[in-house]
């Protein structure tokens, strides 16, 4: 059994899993919430109070509609009208969230690869802001350093390099050229194959595979949320909020954020979600966000990520997420996104908080195996080498067959 076929029935199980957890739809006729039925959030008010006297943040929360990081190109306004969300919306019900019915080559490598069962990925509908980042004003992400660029640049490199012997090679994959397999499938990569730039054309052991295909995608901050939705779950005690995440293909995963003035953790010291130092500042919980794990990678920001939140409720069933990014050796200046938050039932929606990607990822040790079989049929002659597979870094469908939102 091909590694491609053991990997497209754990994505297909996977996500198919995630979408009978997730939210429940009203049933036909009941009446909705002016929060459900409306994006104009209610009047914000005096936030409620937990029986020790902070703000109340607790409850299960989602973003219903979709808003890009960045401004589209030709958009200078903050909000859409009510009028282009409509034609957004009829423009992105024709295209694809997760390569869904979108279809490459007959036949070829990357036709196969791109198989996965999407019928129950989220498409939500278009939001009236233009984009999550307010500043800058032009709602864009700031330019990358020079060093920044170089470090992206020379990762992109090897991962060409190792994808150079294959078909996607040979089918003209953007800075691609073909030939011979390349000595550098021996190589260790120049950085850490984390979620935002693995996997690479390789598996010659897990770390291979990126962060996603080993059920460890969830970092911070989350803003896209993947292909199933932004979804937290937030739950407060004196002195600690916890925060759960609900992440990609069930890879969930609980923060733990003291509100406390004590200093970080010395510098040395790194944590896959950072480490979190909270305080209040009147209804809005503030929280300081550093040493961040070089293994993680946020847009080729790594231990160097620092992240000021600012949590509020804004209303009975809203919430608002203000974060400032910053990482003065990635980005050329610091920059802030928001994100709005609707409160969802939290009886009916109390069992979709269980991370369950492990429990079905057959696809990771299918791939490893897979791998090793390949090896040794080179190695005795009876099959051809395994750097002309392509299990890493290859093709995908055009940009034009995305959701044109999804993308940025």
């Amino acid at each position: 059994m091909s590694r491609q076929f053991l990997g497209l029935v754990s994505l297909t199980a996977i996500v198919g899993l995630t979408a009978i957890l997730n939210f429940k739809t009203p049933p036909a006729g009941a009446r909705l919430s002016a929060a459900q039925t409306s994006q104009e959030p209610p009047p914000a008010g005096p936030a409620s109070k937990t029986p020790w006297g902070e703000p109340d943040l607790q409850g299960i929360w989602t973003v219903e509609r979709l808003v890009p990081l960045e401004r589209p190109a030709g958009v200078t306004r903050d909000f859409y009208t009510e009028e282009e969300v409509a034609e957004l919306d009829a423009v992105r019900s024709g295209k694809s969230v997760f390569g869904n019915h979108v279809r490459e080559k007959r036949g070829s490598e990357a036709d196969v690869s791109g198989a996965y069962n999407a019928v129950f990925t989220s498409q939500r509908r278009t939001g009236r802001r233009t984009s999550m980042v307010i500043d800058p004003p032009d709602g864009k992400v700031p330019p990358l350093t020079t060093p920044a660029q170089e470090r992206q640049a020379t990762f992109r490199e090897y991962q060409r390099a190792l994808v150079q012997a294959t078909d996607a090679c040979k089918s003209e994959l953007p800075g691609c050229k073909y030939g011979p397999p390349s000595p550098r499938v021996l190589e260790p990569p120049p950085h850490y194959p984390s979620a935002g730039v693995g996997p690479i054309n390789r598996a010659d052991g897990p770390e291979d595979r990126g962060l996603s295909e080993r059920c460890m995608g969830g970092g911070l901050p989350d803003f896209r949320g993947g292909f199933t939705g932004i979804h937290r779950s937030i739950v407060q005690s004196r002195g600690f909020v916890s925060i759960f995440y609900d992440t990609g293909q069930g890879q969930g995963f609980v923060r733990v954020v003291p509100i406390t003035d004590r200093p970080h953790l010395p510098s040395p010291v790194h944590q896959w979600w950072g480490d979190s130092r909270a305080h209040w500042e009147g209804d809005t919980l503030v929280v300081d966000v550093t040493n961040f794990s070089p293994k993680n990678d946020f847009m080729g920001s790594r231990e160097n990520l620092h992240l000021t939140e600012r949590w509020t409720r804004t209303g009975p069933r809203t919430l608002e997420l203000v974060t400032r990014v910053d990482d003065p050796t990635t980005w050329t200046r610091t920059w802030t996104a928001i994100q709005e938050f609707d409160l969802q039932n939290s009886q009916e929606n109390k069992i979709y908080m269980e991370p369950r990607c492990h429990e079905g990822n057959y696809g990771l040790p299918g791939i490893l195996r897979g791998a090793r079989t390949v090896e040794q049929n080179f190695a005795r002659g009876l099959g051809p080498h395994p750097a002309t597979f392509c299990v890493g870094s290859c093709a995908g469908p055009d940009a034009e067959d995305r959701d044109p939102l999804a993308l940025r």
